[in-house]
């Protein structure tokens, strides 16, 4: 020390430089000593002269040949010693080129050999020994070695800014230097922050979910509704038919002889004339009390015109009731199988009650009645058969075809459990099976006729006595008569046309009969005069008889 302050520089010089500097002159006392370089390590060898010169190093720049770890610059280390027996190695030579020599330091070297070039001088006292309150970083990477003198380092990456800052003798030593701190990475803090909020929405909306599907919802509950659209309807519609028809069709609530009883009935025409099932008023045949109420709620009272047991159909009328509704007539013959209809009535006294259904089948034989056990108020039918719900109270009520036309009188239904014929079936009160029958409208339309002008019907026959206890296939004519008069009546429609007691009877106009109450009901269907080709078996034998039907008052 020449006046006990250091002298150093603030950049360091490349490793030929530093082979370079001379040996410090002896240390002083109090001084730390130094180790005495080697003096062959100054006699550095010239290179050639054709060897092309050596390129100038600019020390105002950083050196690219330094390695440094990125956190910490990187000591240098001492170069070592050669005793002077041995003589400095040559640098090895490349086979491409010649070493070119070493240049020329731009600077005094340092007598002291202060850091980066040698050890710490001897003016610095030795740091005291300090305890880091954080824990001591890991080891960091081993320095390279340093490369022989006057050999041209290999070439190495850049070296940050950071890594040749100014030394600081009295800090701490480099491994004391704590790494720069790690940044927290804002993608996993951005990560944890959505799975929290969708955690948390995911929680939200269950509740939610939970509340609105226990409750019904949050709020006001509004339901949706179709806007208001027009009430017309196309006329051949369920619902157009029942429009049209409704008006014509009347509720009958009937009593007397310590019974009463409802049923239905419609309107024929503008004087007040109603037709229904004879049953349906037979309980104030002779004195009793008859009530109409039309479909508007208006009522009015009613007399019996006529009645038919054996067609079971009956004309009441109204008096003083003005707008009424006559519904029109239609045809029954041409009536098809399966076409649709709809049944009008007041089942069970619900008045206005509308079925709709289809013709399940035609020329049903059927028979109702014969509560009284004599014969006298069975009715046969040769009905339409369908399956639009009918029950008790649909007696009398119209069925109508799907142009709102009355095709057939509702009067009877099939009851489950039971045999009988009429809305009660065998006495009583089933509901509809989807077995109903109605009178044909054709049959009605005559009778009603009849009812009105003579106040009696008439009823076709052929003039014979039939054996109802012949258990074969066919209607048989009995041997006797009642009460013994002969069982085919003399000079009547059956005599003239040559049939004999005994003749079993088998087909009518072609279409067969299997017993003596088909035979029956296929001769109501017509008017009396009308001609009947008549199938019969005599003797093993088959003949055909044709035969003109009479006519007999009905009852």
């Amino acid at each position: 020390m020449n006046d006990g302050k250091p002298n150093w520089w603030s950049r360091p010089s490349t490793p030929p430089e530093a082979a370079r500097i001379p040996t410090p002159s002896p240390a002083e006392e109090g001084d730390f000593p130094l180790q005495a370089p080697d003096p062959a390590e100054s006699a550095v060898p010239e290179p050639a002269a054709e060897a092309p010169a050596a390129p100038t190093v600019d020390m105002t720049k950083e050196p690219a040949a330094a390695e440094p770890t990125p956190s910490e610059p990187t000591p240098a280390v001492p170069a070592p010693a050669a005793t002077a027996a041995e003589p400095v190695p040559a640098p090895e030579t490349r086979a491409a080129a010649p070493v070119p020599a070493a240049p020329r330091p731009l600077h005094e070297p340092d007598e002291y050999r202060t850091p980066p070039y040698g050890e710490p001088g001897p003016w610095a006292p030795a740091p005291p020994v300090q305890h880091p309150a954080a824990p001591v970083p890991p080891p960091q990477a081993a320095v390279p070695p340093v490369p022989p003198q006057g050999a041209v380092p290999p070439p190495q990456g850049p070296v940050p800014p950071h890594a040749w800052g100014q030394y600081d003798p009295w800090g701490a030593g480099p491994g004391a230097v704590p790494p720069p701190p790690r940044k927290k990475s804002r993608r996993g803090l951005a990560l944890v922050g959505a799975l929290a909020f969708a955690l948390l929405t995911g929680v939200i909306g269950g509740g939610v979910g939970a509340y609105v599907e226990r409750n019904g919802g949050i709020g006001t509950v509004e339901l949706p509704q179709a806007e208001a659209g027009s009430a017309d309807r196309a006329p051949d519609s369920v619902a157009g038919i029942a429009a049209g028809a409704l008006p014509g069709v009347v509720t009958l609530h009937v009593s007397g002889g310590g019974s009463a009883g409802t049923g239905t009935g419609f309107v024929l025409d503008n004087r007040g004339h109603i037709l229904t099932n004879n049953h349906v008023v037979d309980a104030a045949a002779t004195s009793g009390d008859i009530t109409v109420t039309f479909s508007s709620g208006e009522t009015a009272s009613a007399k019996l015109i006529g009645k038919d047991t054996g067609y079971d159909l009956a004309v009441v009328q109204v008096t003083g009731v003005r707008g009424l509704k006559p519904l029109p007539l239609g045809n029954s013959d041409d009536v098809r199988v399966g076409d649709p209809v709809v049944a009008i009535g007041a089942p069970f006294d619900l008045s206005n009650t509308v079925t709709s259904g289809i013709i399940s089948a035609k020329e049903r034989p059927i028979t109702a009645g014969g509560e009284k056990g004599d014969g006298s108020d069975i009715s046969y039918v040769d009905a339409l058969q369908t399956d639009a719900p009918i029950n008790p109270g649909n007696s009398g009520g119209p069925l109508l075809d799907g142009k709102g036309r009355v095709i057939g009188i509702n009067s009877a239904i099939r009851a489950a459990g039971g045999s009988g014929e009429g809305d009660g079936g065998s006495g009583g009160q089933a509901g509809s099976i989807g077995l109903g029958f109605a009178i044909p409208v054709n049959q009605g339309k005559r009778v009603a006729e009849e009812l009105i002008n003579t106040g009696k019907a008439t009823h076709p026959v052929i003039g014979v006595s039939l054996d109802m206890q012949f258990n074969g296939d066919g209607a048989r004519v009995g041997d006797k008569g009642k009460d013994g008069t002969p069982s085919v009546t003399p000079d009547g429609p059956a005599a003239k046309a040559g049939l004999r007691p005994g003749d079993v009877i088998t087909k009518v106009d072609g279409q067969r009969v299997h017993n003596g109450e088909e035979l029956i009901v296929k001769i109501r269907a017509h008017r009396p005069g009308d001609g009947l080709a008549l199938t019969l078996t005599r003797d093993g034998r088959e003949l055909t008889r044709t035969v003109t039907l009479g006519s007999a008052q009905g009852t």
